[in-house]
């Protein structure tokens, strides 16, 4: 039962968040041989002034050995 939680700036339209949502869904799938029934995908909005402390580290930093594509940028630098 994956769930997929999508973190980025506020501006996507609610087309564009529908539009990724399937897209994620019908890659897990494909992928892991999930049905739709089992995935749910959702949207945090983060504003860039906290994408540091409540993206970043938490989610980034302290699970760096958990990524399986990392970021190519570094905010600490």
């Amino acid at each position: 039962m994956p769930h997929i939680v999508v973190k980025a700036y506020p501006g996507s339209s609610e087309e564009q968040k529908k539009q990724l949502a399937e897209d994620i869904t019908r890659s897990v799938m494909s992928v892991l041989g999930k049905t739709d029934a089992s995935v749910s995908v959702s949207f945090e909005e983060v504003e860039p002034a906290d994408w540091v402390n409540k993206v970043y580290k938490p989610d980034i930093l302290d699970k760096w050995n958990s990524l399986y594509k990392e970021p190519g940028y570094d905010p600490l630098k």
